[in-house]
């Protein structure tokens, strides 16, 4: 028996002009991303900030650190705005960047952000943007306890 395994993000993606995606070692700017998902048509702009807390579950954290496999992740990136505009049409921005490296309590580690005309459309979109990230893409973390010990874990095993 021959299976036909079929891979949605093998086939390239181009992204759309007006869209930003990173992934960097730079600190994420907030006014940046907002301007980037900033448009005339827009009637709400939503962004999503994920950043460092000090505890996982209960347990301190001093810091998480984050690697990615930039190419794929860059390809689900361009493929989750594309399902957000054939889910939501009106979206006239698809921001998404995520940094990588170590990062200390506080710190940004990603940013989404939709720009749409309609507030509850941009809500949806963003919220998709951000759980299909942490599902599909390619990114591993390293909790760094306060006791000294650590261990990586797939964005996508977080639940929260």
């Amino acid at each position: 028996m021959n299976l036909v395994v079929t891979d949605r993000f093998a086939t390239p993606i181009k992204p759309n002009a007006k869209d930003s995606f990173a992934i960097n070692f730079a600190p994420l700017s907030l006014e940046e991303v907002y301007a980037k998902a900033d448009d005339p048509a827009n009637g709400a702009v939503v962004v999503m900030s994920g950043m460092v807390r000090n505890q996982t579950d209960g347990k301190p954290v001093v810091a998480l650190e984050y690697q990615a496999y930039e190419p794929m992740a860059l390809r689900v990136f361009y493929q989750i705005a594309a399902d957000i505009r054939q889910q939501w049409s009106d979206v006239n921005r698809v921001v998404i960047h995520h940094r990588v490296g170590r990062l200390h309590i506080g710190e940004i580690s990603v940013l989404v952000a939709v720009g749409c005309p309609h507030r509850s459309e941009a809500f949806e979109a963003c919220r998709y943007a951000i759980d299909t990230l942490k599902h599909n893409a390619p990114i591993w973390k390293k909790e760094h306890w306060e006791d000294g010990s650590s261990s990586w874990v797939s964005i996508g095993a977080c639940e929260h």
